[in-house]
């Protein structure tokens, strides 16, 4: 098993964001997080990278325990987040900001070239600064710039947040592609069409607890919508 929770809480403070969260990607996986506002699911992409420690239970990458491993460590392992709000180096070009990806040294297969293969849009713009771009070629650069990393795991948080419906269409074409190399992927999404169309198994959280997993196919879209909006069976 590539990543496994067990009871994985987490606090800001006094405040409780994440409540005996357990769940688990295996390689070549794609596993949609799914949730409203609030629900607790950037929490736990922070828990994932490394950003933030877990108040209680267990994160293990690869088999191994991670605690106070830190964000640093865990992309050196093989952790990739693509964050929600892109947070490019504004300043710095298209090709920079990707070159940046590659900073931990880890061999695989993807590279510059392949990059512009899967994203042919940004071989125009690769000499632009990041704050010139459109808000779907930031997303483009930060999926690259995690891919650049050559991760074991890619955590994608809120990719299709505020796109327009055409350029998230673009990306989630390019998301087989990138699970054709083997990594298991996770992502975080409050569309849950968009989350489940590429998801293997999905995990509904609300209030920073699990209300529902299972497999994407053939998911009772009932009991989902009232695990989402927290509806009492």
């Amino acid at each position: 098993m590539l990543l496994h929770l067990e009871g994985v809480a987490a606090r800001y403070g006094q405040f409780q964001a994440l409540r005996d969260v357990s769940l688990s990607v295996e390689r070549g996986e794609t596993l949609a997080v799914v949730g409203s506002n609030g629900a607790g699911k950037t929490t736990l992409m922070r828990v994932i990278s490394g950003a933030l420690a877990a108040s209680e239970g267990m994160v293990r990458l690869d088999g191994a325990d991670t605690a106070g491993m830190g964000a640093h460590r865990m992309n050196a392992a093989g952790v990739a987040m693509v964050p929600e709000g892109r947070r490019l180096f504004r300043s710095l070009t298209v090709e920079d900001n990707l070159r940046i990806g590659a900073y931990a040294g880890r061999k695989g297969p993807w590279n510059l070239p392949r990059i512009y293969q899967l994203f042919p849009e940004l071989v125009k713009r690769r000499h632009n600064r990041g704050m010139d771009l459109s808000g779907g070629e930031q997303q483009m650069v930060a999926i690259g710039r995690a891919l650049m990393s050559n991760p074991q795991l890619l955590a994608m948080d809120e990719i299709s947040l505020g796109l327009a419906p055409i350029v998230v269409n673009q990306i989630y074409r390019a998301l087989p592609a990138i699970a054709a190399e083997g990594m298991g992927i996770l992502i975080v999404e409050q569309d849950v069409n968009r989350g489940l169309s590429v998801a293997a198994r999905f995990c509904c959280l609300m209030e920073g607890r699990v209300s529902l997993s299972g497999p994407a196919a053939g998911v009772d879209r009932k009991a989902l919508t009232d695990a989402y909006f927290g509806v009492s069976a």
